[in-house]
């Protein structure tokens, strides 16, 4: 319960244009504010290492009050948030409309912004970020066999560590040697759309980076799902990063490039009744919060708001429509599955677990569900001053995935999922295999 405030929380748009979002000396202020109230309550010490840090640094004061720590010592907070949005979505009694205005993960974005525009980013961390940068290498044989080789050299990685900030610990993505948008047709027209259907008839998707670049197979996997199914898709014809690694550098100006870029393509899909869908949390996430509270008056936008699903939630829609196949054949053994921190606070209920229980209903599924963050976070798990930090947060949940010995652990947000196996494997409970949900989901359909 939400002390003092029953009502559901609300979001404001970002002023992000407005000049004195980017005034130092008015967000030093309204971070005071705000860390000031959250020092008061230190109901959110146990999400990430922000609140620590914070908690720390005014137990360190004289009097144990927020007005004693030194204004430099908040981006220290500022470093360690990564906008998975819990505190916002699952834990702080005073977002809006409580009076007090709380909202943690914008009130440090806008420092993150402010410290991108002052140039306090390194060339480094930018390059981290620009998924369609390093991406390029995906796709080309011997290019992207060579970089993966090298990721595994201990000796160049510990060369990552020095040149690029990549700690020589951390798991990496493979580069997959087939792109998922050069791997198969744009779109499977020999389906028709079926009459009276609540939920959108036919799909769009948008393939992300993570399944473009790294792990076609997750794509492959929700072809496979939707063709079973006669449902209708394309894969969307021009696509851009989402733009959630520069949302988490502060640079809103890349990010404000890729909605140029992205939007218009999904706002046509939009307006001919198509379901968008991405198979990554964080994606689909970017287009149902970020970039409409980032342009609350662009009507596109609002638009492909309203088209975005989660695989999950769309599969689970259309179940309660009546209208997707329960022929599951292959039984999936114990299952592991975490639930990621960008798709619980999509306000959309747990609906890969409805999928897998509903799995569960013809063939043998053991469900074990942990909700909670596995510090990954996207670049913040990989980066060298805060990899042991998302190893630290992720020990909870790295103890839970491997109750009963499960056959497979599984994650919606791809990142996670391998970032929590190599916990486990340092913990000493290797897991016997890692999976998407959505693969999961093609076995028990018995699909090859």
């Amino acid at each position: 319960m939400r002390e003092g405030n029953l009502e559901a929380p609300t979001r404001h748009p970002i002023d992000w244009k407005n000049p004195d979002f980017y005034d130092e000396a008015q967000a030093f202020a309204e971070m005071e504010r705000v860390f000031d109230i959250c020092h008061g309550c230190r109901r959110c010490v146990v999400l990430c290492q922000s609140f620590p840090t914070l908690f720390d640094l005014v137990d360190a004061t004289a009097d144990g009050e927020v007005h004693g720590v030194a204004k430099d010592d908040y981006w220290k907070v500022v470093d360690h948030c990564y906008l998975c949005d819990l505190c916002y979505m699952t834990k702080c009694p005073y977002v809006p409309p409580h009076p007090w205005n709380v909202d943690f993960p914008h009130v440090m974005l806008r420092a993150k912004a402010i410290k991108h525009r002052k140039g306090g980013v390194t060339v480094r961390d930018e390059l981290l970020a620009s998924t369609d940068v390093h991406g390029q290498f995906a796709g080309i044989p011997i290019v992207s066999q060579v970089v993966n080789r090298v990721n595994a050299m201990p000796a160049m990685r510990k060369l990552l560590q020095s040149q690029l900030n990549v700690h020589a610990d951390a798991w990496l993505p493979a580069m997959a040697t087939q792109r998922f948008r050069w791997g198969r047709a744009m779109n499977n027209a020999s389906f028709d759309v079926r009459d009276g259907e609540r939920t959108p008839g036919k799909v769009a998707i948008f393939a992300t980076c993570t399944v473009n670049y790294n792990e076609p197979a997750i794509g492959e996997d929700l072809v496979k799902v939707l063709e079973h199914n006669e449902i209708p898709y394309e894969i969307v014809a021009q696509e851009q990063c989402c733009g959630m690694p520069k949302l988490e550098l502060g640079d809103l100006e890349a990010v404000e490039r890729a909605k140029n870029a992205n939007v218009p393509v999904l706002a046509k899909y939009a307006r001919e009744g198509w379901a968008i869908v991405a198979s990554v949390p964080s994606c689909t996430l970017m287009f149902k919060q970020e970039l409409p509270l980032m342009f609350p008056d662009d009507a596109d936008t609002q638009l492909v708001k309203d088209a975005m699903w989660d695989p999950f939630e769309y599969l689970v829609s259309r179940h309660k429509d009546g209208l997707l196949k329960t022929d599951f054949k292959t039984p999936l053994g114990k299952v592991s599955y975490h639930v990621p921190c960008h798709a619980r606070v999509q306000n959309v209920g747990r609906k890969t677990e409805e999928m897998l229980k509903l799995v569960a209903h013809s063939v043998d599924v053991k469900l074990n569900t942990v909700e909670r963050c596995s510090g990954h976070a996207g670049t913040y798990g990989v980066k060298t001053p805060t990899h042991p930090a998302a190893m630290k947060i992720g020990r909870p949940v790295f103890k839970s995935m491997a109750k009963d010995t499960p056959d497979v652990i599984a994650s919606d947000c791809p990142l996670a999922g391998h970032h929590i196996a190599q916990g486990m494997r340092q913990a000493g409970t290797p897991p016997k295999a890692v999976g998407h949900p959505l693969t999961l989901v093609r076995i028990a359909y018995g699909l090859e």
